[in-house]
């Protein structure tokens, strides 16, 4: 079975749940992921090998390419796809297709290619037509001021996707014998998608147009041991806030350090950076700041007073999960629906824009320190589903075991 993403951590990690399940069921399975250092060692660390596919995540991220720029790194993108995931796929019952867009529109052509069963995935739902909402613009593509009927906006959404990687695809289907795609979002999306996300963190609202699976999210238990100096450093004191953004480089913060150093002591309380992406750490030696790299954040989240972080699906999930109140400062893509989901749960709060200063992220904090929000985070944490991997898992087995169709389109 091969799984086959592009994207960032919180595009990889999910993976490396299902991963984990399958493999526990019998199956044997391999990862199609960036190349980068973290991912080859997270997959490895549970026995999983990795076919590495196109450039550096990290590396692309931080170089933050100009939209203009989307077309030619998605012609990249699917041309990796065709060479790295035709080869790794070879032999497989079943591929799961996820990550970014072009990405997944090469690896579900491979399977189309290769006649194998496919699966189409995302852990968020923005991308999936709903009549209940507006799709997310894409950057250099805003949509008309002017037009706020949803079907037409999906439909806008549709025709922007053709034309920033149509060419690209359909230039490598045809190159590999395949026919073109008129509408690359529906081909992607097919008929019957999945949606690895929590039923209360993220409930789909139920649309005729689609008929979509929701597994819940798929989360590895983490066993691994907080570090010592990580440990000294929580029992110190109070618990600390933690701050970090992951996969984002903060571009619109250079100071973002700092500033949440600052917000964090008009609180009243220490605080625990992760360097993450955007390598943050406090100025000087301090003792009410601690910074840490890669870390155990399931059982480093039950141990905070609150935890301050971009808004990515992983992170939002691990924090509810975990009962801590939260701030979510977006910066991108689906993250403002999740700030949005956190403070209509009353779980947290949503910070207003993706540059905080020391003023506006302290008084976000009030809102996310304040006992009800706590009591609020604790209850939802209780109904939150631990099972989503190995739901997937198991109807990921019915599929070959029934021999089903092509599932995603």
């Amino acid at each position: 079975m091969l799984l086959s993403t592009y994207g960032s951590r919180g595009d990889v990690e999910p993976l490396v749940a299902l991963a984990v399940r399958l493999r526990a069921l019998g199956a044997e399975v391999r990862v199609c992921a960036p190349p980068d250092e973290a991912f080859a060692q997270r997959l490895a660390g549970v026995g999983v090998p990795l076919v590495p596919v196109g450039p550096s995540a990290r590396e692309l991220t931080k170089a933050a390419p100009r939209p203009s720029s989307l077309p030619q790194r998605a012609a990249e993108l699917i041309a990796g796809q065709f060479e790295a995931v035709t080869a790794a796929a070879e032999g497989c019952d079943v591929l799961v297709a996820t990550g970014m867009m072009p990405a997944a529109a090469g690896a579900l052509s491979v399977a189309e290619k290769l006649g194998i069963r496919s699966v189409s995935v995302t852990f968020q739902q923005l991308t999936l037509p709903s009549p209940h909402r507006p799709p997310l613009a894409y950057p250099g593509r805003p949509f008309p001021p002017e037009v706020t009927d949803n079907r037409v906006l999906w439909d806008l959404d549709a025709q922007s996707i053709d034309v920033l990687f149509g060419e690209a695809l359909n230039t490598s289907r045809v190159a590999n014998g395949l026919a073109p795609v008129d509408r690359i979002r529906d081909y992607v999306v097919g008929d019957r998608p999945w949606l690895a996300t929590d039923p209360v963190l993220d409930p789909w609202p139920q649309s005729p147009d689609l008929d979509v699976v929701q597994t819940g999210a798929w989360v590895l238990p983490d066993e691994r041991p907080l570090p010592e100096e990580l440990v000294a450093f929580l029992e110190a004191g109070a618990p600390p806030v933690y701050v970090g953004f992951g996969s984002m480089p903060m571009h619109a913060s250079a100071d973002a350090a700092q500033v949440a150093v600052e917000a964090v002591r008009a609180q009243g309380r220490r605080v625990l950076l992760s360097r993450g992406w955007a390598d943050l750490a406090p100025a000087g030696d301090q003792d009410d700041c601690f910074a840490v790299g890669e870390v155990n954040q399931q059982a480093l989240f039950r141990r905070v007073a609150a935890v301050v972080h971009h808004g990515g699906a992983g992170t939002t999930t691990t924090a509810t999960t975990a009962g801590a109140p939260q701030v979510v400062v977006p910066q991108a893509a689906d993250q403002p629906y999740w700030a949005g989901r956190v403070a209509g749960l009353g779980i947290g709060a949503a910070h207003d824009g993706p540059a905080p200063t020391a003023e506006s992220l302290s008084a976000a904090l009030g809102t996310a320190l304040a006992p009800r929000t706590r009591a609020r985070a604790t209850a939802v944490a209780g109904t939150v589903r631990t099972d989503g991997a190995t739901v997937a898992a198991k109807l990921l087995l019915d599929v070959i075991s029934r021999g089903k169709p092509h599932v995603a389109a």
